[in-house]
């Protein structure tokens, strides 16, 4: 026997009319007639109103439960709603297939995440490992030359211990970078805000990188619309920031090209716009989105002489957000690039 809408509406229709029936029974002078009358009202009645209730109410519900589960089978996470009713129908099963669709969505959306999370460890693991390896292999190629006798030459041992230094060095950089990058995510980096002169700041970075953009015949300018911006923030961290940047554009900019470091206060005073800007190659568009991710380069070669780690943009996207702001970049081919973020001043008592 198949157990559905019309087998269960049957069975209850036919215990009543016999009921009903059983009853009259128990009066007397009725006729054959009202006998037959009174059970077939109460048959029909019985079973209309039975299945429709089971089939409405119930069965309805179950089939649609049962399709959802057909579809979870599949995988077929985009048919299922991810919308939970927020009034009561009073249906239990109704609610408890909307619950279902909801959990069943809100668990999709879980394991793609997942997925998007364990593919980027691995490209992550990747890049890091082929970030280490190519200091690591020239200080190693370096050392193992010297101890197969280069030692005994003072001149070559000399340049091959300052290479191997260099190449320490930059593993040094890397695993420093990465640790800073480690602690801004995970939120055990700990920003110290205060009030301080940026202006000041700045200056003394541009002071310390005029050296490194004299041998590139690079002039560094200074642009700022008060003579003292007083701001809020992390200082040392700004530091980071406005290094890497001026940095960046005197590594990667042309020979006796200029960059421009402005602060603009707002209307209000209550706001700076700080810029840094070259006339360097410029960064084609299809890079511009990928810029700012974790060892991400342009040109790989060039960007391995310079030395770079490749988490400096990366580094300080985070700090630039977590002072409640975004670095803007804006570049044109043979043009130059502009970097641009935004910072908040002291306020008035």
């Amino acid at each position: 026997m198949v157990f559905n809408s019309r087998t269960f509406s049957l069975i209850i229709s036919i215990i009543v009319a016999t009921l009903t029936t059983i009853f009259l029974t128990l009066i007397e002078n009725v006729k054959t007639e009202v006998y037959f009358v009174a059970f077939s009202i109460s048959l029909g009645s019985t079973f209309l109103l039975t299945y429709f209730t089971l089939q409405l109410f119930i069965f309805k519900e179950i089939e649609k439960l049962k399709k959802s589960f057909e579809k979870l089978q599949k995988k077929n996470f985009k048919e299922i709603s991810s919308r939970k009713s927020k009034q009561s129908s009073g249906n239990p099963l109704t609610e408890l297939s909307s619950e279902m669709k909801a959990f069943a969505y809100a668990k999709q959306l879980e394991i793609t995440q997942l997925k998007k999370e364990s593919e980027f460890r691995r490209d992550f693991l990747a890049d890091v490992a082929h970030e280490l390896k190519t200091p690591i292999f020239s200080a190693q190629g370096f050392i193992h030359t010297l101890l197969d006798g280069a030692m005994d030459d003072k001149e070559v041992s000399t340049r091959f211990l300052k290479k191997s230094a260099k190449s320490l060095d930059g593993l040094d950089n890397l695993v420093k970078d990465l640790m800073v990058i480690s602690q801004i995510e995970t939120g055990d980096l700990k920003l110290h805000f205060e009030y301080f002169n940026l202006s000041l700041v700045t200056t003394e970075i541009i002071e310390q990188l005029e050296h490194k953009a004299s041998k590139k015949g690079t002039t560094i300018n200074f642009e700022s619309n008060d003579d003292i911006v007083e701001s809020y923030g992390d200082a040392n961290r700004i530091r980071q920031v406005l290094t890497n940047l001026i940095d960046n554009s005197i590594k990667y900019g042309i020979d006796n090209g200029s960059i421009t470091v402005n602060l603009k206060s707002s209307s209000n005073k209550n706001k700076i716009t700080i810029s840094v800007t070259d006339n360097g190659p410029g960064i084609d568009s299809t890079h511009l989105d990928r810029i700012f991710e974790r060892f991400y380069r342009i040109d790989k070669s060039r960007s391995r002489d310079t030395g770079g780690t490749g988490l400096g943009l990366a580094i300080v996207k985070h700090i630039i957000e977590a002072h409640d702001s975004t670095l803007k970049v804006e570049s044109k081919i043979n043009e130059g690039t502009k970097f641009t973020f935004v910072l908040n001043t002291p306020k008035e008592d």
